[in-house]
């Protein structure tokens, strides 16, 4: 990625958005493929929209060796930093551009690259623009044909888009293949990759009766780990298929797994690029976390081809129409084949954990973001997993049969082109008769909503009322805020548990509360006592609740609640009682017996699904807990989470011990169920590390495991207690694994995750390990990433912590910017932490704003926190 000089890089506003000058129909790429010096040949059939006779194209870091219009030498152009502009053209010409590009200096993974020997392609969002000199942006859809040539004997398999429709022999033991895709796509769904790999092949035979070809690629000697990922696909295909009526539309399905990759994984239209990680998967070298991540991944890129390839984004500043939209349908995917609870569970943390962080940060934006500097900045929690919430709430409102209308419709509307948000929205207004215009405002407003509600009872009249405020904060870039339209889920109980029926106007309603202005009472009638509200069930909006919940009222909601998210939710309000409790008086508060008993209750039903009780036994994160503060004390937060862990672990070591004996581990498989015991086995394991005399258990469970879910539970264990066989065991694995990047991420985690300030020490051992690799994006990840979000480590006293990350981060703005720019956030929060911590964190920021060459991945974020 070309580096920023000492001039700023200008910023891009959705308001100024113009159809491209020019379409292209059909593009014809010819590649001949060598490491460092690859030649491109596009050959475009160009258009201009009205009287435009100037075409400016994107491109960076390519070597321009000539054009060509109809086929004649064009002179008439000027050739920039960062593209081409060509004049006096006509009004419809065939354009032939010829570049040449280096892969193998590639090291920011964009465009055309080398990973261990294999050409590779990342497009997403304007990558392409590194391969040859084109209209880089989602509008403009062509038809591609190409050809690419290499080594036959380097690279066996060369791969496109599309269906193969020829191949053949070349001069000096190369070979070609010639790749057709009959769908319009826009330049970021463009793929190549050749190679020589392991291919693992398979079928699916649509519903309307069309054979699929199914063939996933891997490094040599991994092929008996892509078993789980291509029954992964072909659950994919058909739960879209009875859950959305959508159908694949091509002859061929192909995966390739790589190890350098900057993203998860990419849905480029027939030639899947994906990070390994979320390919590989046998028994003993993936966990279930790894298991479930794969089909989530795999589900999403897949649904991709119809919510996102067949329909795609008119500009990135509507990215969310396309991700948020597919992240919803991965997340139900995976609601569907397993426990739809945990799911939803998994999503509300991300949500109240690092997604409102960064709400709350300098780069806070909406899910439709107004400005945008760097685009790949903006592929955040906010776009993706917020969205997603916002497409929740519009099923919500909706219902799942008004919805399917409203995808219907969308598909018939704008299949085959570039749409946007607001296309989506009235689709699903205009097919299911809701008026949606208030709700819209969730796509233009940035924050976190506050909902505060105040309850009253009248024992004379038997009603009972709830009050519902919301307000959401200013930003950073938007101090004007509306009441939006928050789907609001509720039920009341009596002291004994039942439930209590909502009745208004003599009515009985349903769960459903409409919020829609700043302040509103809602009043229920036939109240016969006064009731303990569940509020905001399901989480069904992404907003934070504030009520004042009593212990007694929390206990009665899990034991009671019908909602099995409710239940969890209880659980972590009631330890958040004592988190706040502790952090407020800064030092340790016991656990009431009720509390003790409660979750002795819950560790102990027999009837319960066992992940949900692992989740409901687990504190709430510090990105949560830390996040409940306007200026964190990083110290109070962290001994307050400790002394809850403790308590618990003391307070029910007994019934610990007693459950993780009673689940020891049977014929391994990776059912539901089992996966539930193995969570819930290896959480009492957590905890009881905690506790003394449990340090026999944590190595017998390491020496007799036969998978890697419970060797990493024991490792874990080891690792968060005071356990003296840590390093005897981190060694263990370290030989065994050494030779396997992949399966070693999770050590280096480990290593990085350590809870004491001890944990930089080991980062910096671990930079010297033969698995590890600066350049590799997995590597700095699962080592630096895990260290980045350590509180203990990074928010380290004396700084270091932060000099580290600086460090880092000056290293990864030449490498890879991108990557880079993922890791710098922890730092861009400086304002919220206490004046010795702030200086440190902001020196940082300082020093990188400083460096001539800083890239327009990192110089957006930083300036936008020194501002």
């Amino acid at each position: 990625m070309k580096d920023a000089t000492s001039a700023q890089p200008t910023a891009k506003y959705r308001k100024d958005y113009q159809p491209p000058s020019h379409t292209i129909s059909h593009v014809d790429l010819n590649f001949d493929l060598h490491e460092s010096a690859t030649k491109v040949v596009a050959t475009s059939q160009v258009k201009a929209q009205g009287e435009a006779n100037t075409l400016e194209l994107h491109g960076e870091q390519l070597s321009l060796t000539s054009i060509l219009v109809n086929q004649q030498q064009w002179t008439d152009f000027e050739q920039k930093e960062d593209g081409l502009v060509i004049s006096n053209l006509p009004s419809e010409f065939e354009l032939v551009i010829t570049t040449e590009i280096d892969p193998s200096a590639n090291t920011a993974l964009e465009g055309l690259y080398m990973s261990d020997g294999a050409f590779c392609t990342q497009c997403e969002a304007e990558g392409f623009r590194r391969i040859t000199y084109f209209l880089d942006r989602p509008d403009v859809l062509a038809k591609y044909t190409v050809t690419v040539e290499a080594d036959k004997k380097a690279f066996p398999f060369l791969l496109s888009n599309g269906n193969k429709i020829d191949s053949g022999e070349a001069e000096n033991g190369r070979h070609w293949v010639k790749w057709q895709d009959p769908h319009p796509k826009p330049s970021y769904l463009f793929a190549l990759v050749a190679g020589d790999f392991d291919q693992l092949v398979d079928r699916y035979t649509t519903r309307s009766g069309r054979r699929v070809d199914l063939e996933i690629f891997v490094d040599k000697g991994n092929l008996n780990r892509a078993h789980h990922a291509m029954l992964s696909l072909k659950n994919s295909m058909k739960w879209d298929e009875d859950r959305f009526d959508l159908e694949y539309d091509l002859d061929i399905y192909m995966i390739v797994a790589v190890d350098f990759f900057n993203m998860g994984a990419m849905e480029n239209k027939g030639l899947n690029v994906f990070n390994s990680k979320y390919v590989l998967a046998d028994q003993e070298s993936a966990t279930d976390t790894d298991y479930l991540g794969i089909e989530a991944v795999i589900g999403h890129e897949y649904f991709h081809n119809w919510t996102g390839n067949r329909v795609t984004c008119r500009d990135w500043f509507q990215l969310s129409l396309k991700e948020g939209l597919t992240v919803f349908r991965d997340q139900e995917f995976s609601s569907d084949l397993g426990s739809r609870a945990v799911n939803r569970i998994n999503n509300v943390r991300i949500i109240r954990g690092p997604q409102f962080a960064e709400d709350a940060s300098p780069m806070s934006h909406p899910i439709r973001p107004e400005k945008v500097i760097e685009m790949n900045n903006f592929y955040t929690l906010t776009v993706y997993e917020k969205g997603s919430e916002v497409i929740r709430m519009i099923h919500t409102l909706l219902g799942e049969e008004n919805f399917q209308a409203g995808m219907t419709l969308y598909f018939e509307r704008h299949d085959g082109t570039a749409a946007t948000c607001d296309d989506f929205v009235a689709a699903m207004q205009d097919a299911s008769g809701v008026d949606l215009s208030q709700f819209k405002l969730w796509y233009s407003q940035s924050g976190t909503p506050v909902v505060n509600v105040e309850d009253s009872y009248d024992v004379t009249t038997k009603t009972y009322s709830l009050t519902i405020k919301q307000h959401t904060p200013e930003t950073a870039t938007q101090k004007e805020k509306h009441a939006l339209h928050i789907p609001f889920d509720i039920e009341l109980y009596r002291q004994d548990g039942s439930v209590i029926p909502l009745i208004s106007d003599g009515k009985e309603q349903g769960s459903l509360l409409h919020v829609t202005q700043d302040s509103q009472t809602f009043v229920f009638e036939n109240v016969d006592e006064k009731p303990t509200p569940s509020l905001l069930r399901e989480f069904t909006a992404p907003v934070k609740l504030e009520y004042d919940y009593s212990e007694e009222q929390l206990v009665l909601l899990i034991a009671c609640a019908t909602n099995e998210v409710a239940r969890w939710d209880a659980s972590q309000s009631l330890m958040g009682l004592y988190i706040k409790k502790m952090v407020e008086q800064k030092e340790k508060v016991a656990l009431s017996d009720e509390v003790v008993n409660a979750l002795k209750s819950l560790l102990l039903d027999k009837s319960a699904d066992k992940s949900l009780v692992a989740e409901a036994l687990l504190p709430p994160p510090y990105n949560e807990v830390s996040g409940w503060y306007e200026t964190i004390d990083v110290d109070a937060v962290l001994d307050a989470l400790d002394a809850l862990r403790l308590n618990i672990a003391t307070s029910l070591e007994s019934e610990l011990v007693e459950v993780y004996r009673a689940l020891t581990a049977s014929d391994y498989d990776i059912s539901h169920s089992s996966m539930a015991n193995r969570k819930l086995r290896n959480l009492c394991l957590r905890y009881l590390s905690l506790t003394e005399n449990h340090d026999g258990l944590i190595e017998a469970q390491y020496a007799d495991s036969d998978n890697m879910t419970d060797t990493m539970g024991a490792l874990q264990a080891a690792n968060c207690g005071s356990v003296k066989a840590r390093e005897d065991l981190m060694t263990s694995y370290s030989d065994k694994w050494s030779h396997d990047g992949l399966v070693m991420d999770k050590w280096f985690a480990l290593q990085g995750t350590y809870p004491t300030e001890e944990a930089l020490d080991k980062v910096h051992a671990s930079m010297q390990h033969e698995a590890f690799s600066l350049q590799n994006p997995n590597r700095i990840r699962s080592l630096v990433g895990s260290f980045l979000s350590n509180p203990y480590a990074f928010h380290a006293k004396d700084g270091s912590g932060y000099k580290f990350a600086g460090e880092i981060l000056e290293k990864l703005n030449e490498s890879n910017p991108q990557v880079a720019s993922r890791l710098i956030d922890p730092l861009l929060k400086f304002a919220r932490y206490d004046d010795s911590r702030k200086g440190m964190m902001r020196k940082e920021l300082e020093t990188l704003r400083a460096n001539p060459k800083l890239a327009k991945d990192l110089f957006e974020k930083v300036e936008a926190a020194l501002k």
